[in-house]
């Protein structure tokens, strides 16, 4: 790619500060910004817990200065808790279980950030995702990262081409640890610092409070699937998850002794139905509103890969997009478990230079 003018997303991490680092290498000329997401960042982080506190802002400030590049600050707080905050407390109050990580890719980093960047005379946005991108016979082609366990294109699957067309994405080639060891040979401070995990909006990790505190009380009755015998009350569907085992609040083993799980949530009675892990199987996938990172939309049936999770949840499958319906069906040749609606399905074709993402979609419906 020959020289042109880069915003880089900085979080204050190592994976962004290697990837501006990287940008600047290659002779771009790179400006760097860490978005502001919250209205009160908190002064520390907790361990790996988190993250958009003031302590990464400034982390970010001095991988810049060396870097030796411009460093701004974006308040993007109110858009993040508009578009990325609230929906995700509205899918949990509608039973469904989104991921706000995929959200916040496609409606701030690569949205809110992107328009801001273009409008301003930047040609793309930088960022330290673990994905690889390049360009083919016109069209964006969005695959794997070299590293297996770091791989973040499940929650870049959404992002349309012409998103794509202006991102960059350094890191697809390397390892964690060549990105790290690489941190500390520029001297950058943040070669060591830990990742952050969980959701960046709820610090401590306690989603049932967090969202107990926004949506209170909805009290509503679990309900054993196979019997209809209610097991108990609890306090709202906001509370739970496909596949969820611990917390249920059920004070008594099923009659086979095994475990139960949850398979399904009903909003609008305030049920929530339980069993056993054999009834969490699924075999079809329904999705709406597909994307497709390449522009190009499934041509009849495909053998492909199917991810329902960032990291795991995946299984041989065959796709197939039906446009008059906007439907997307995925049969799944092999049953995969906790797969709840509002839950992201990435569609891969395997190849040995990291499998590349056909479409992506949100769940609605599964059996």
């Amino acid at each position: 790619m020959s020289a042109v003018r880069v915003l880089a997303a900085m979080s204050g991490g190592v994976d962004s500060a290697v990837a501006a680092a990287r940008a600047v290498e290659a002779g771009h000329e790179v400006v760097g910004v860490h978005l502001a997401l919250s209205a009160k960042p908190g002064t520390l982080r907790t361990g790996a817990r988190g993250c958009c506190t003031i302590e990464d802002a400034r982390d970010a400030r001095r991988a810049a200065d060396v870097l030796e590049i411009p460093f701004y600050v974006w308040d993007f707080a109110e858009r993040f808790t508009e578009d990325v905050v609230a929906d995700f407390v509205a899918e949990y109050a509608a039973g469904r279980t989104p991921n706000p990580c995929l959200r916040c890719n496609e409606k701030i980093k690569f949205a809110a950030l992107l328009d801001k960047a273009v409008a301003l005379g930047f040609d793309a946005v930088c960022t330290g995702h673990y994905a690889r991108l390049s360009v083919v016979d016109g069209r964006p082609r969005l695959a794997r990262s070299a590293d297996d366990g770091k791989d973040q294109s499940y929650v870049l699957a959404s992002l349309a081409p012409e998103q794509l067309r202006h991102a960059m994405f350094p890191l697809g080639d390397s390892t964690k640890a060549q990105v790290r060891a690489e941190a500390a040979r520029r001297g950058l401070q943040v070669a060591e610092k830990a990742d952050s995990h969980d959701i960046c909006f709820i610090p401590d990790g306690d989603t049932r409070r967090f969202l107990a505190n926004r949506l209170g009380p909805r009290p509503g009755k679990l309900v054993d699937d196979a019997t209809d015998e209610v097991l108990g009350e609890h306090d709202g569907v906001h509370g739970f998850t496909v596949g969820q085992r611990k917390g249920l609040g059920v004070d008594r083993p099923a009659a086979d002794g095994r475990p139960r799980y949850v398979l399904a949530l009903e909003p609008v009675s305030g049920t929530v139905r339980v069993g056993s892990a054999d009834r969490l199987a699924v075999t079809q996938i329904i999705g709406s509103r597909a994307t497709w990172p390449s522009g190009k939309a499934l041509d009849g049936p495909v053998e492909c890969v199917a991810q329902v999770r960032a990291h795991g949840g995946t299984a041989p499958a065959v796709a197939e997009w039906l446009p008059d319906e906007e439907r997307l069906v995925v049969q799944l040749r092999e049953p995969l478990r906790g797969v709840a609606p509002g839950q992201a399905v990435a569609l891969y074709c395997p190849d040995p230079d990291g499998d590349v993402v056909l479409g992506s979609a949100t769940i609605t419906a599964t059996s």
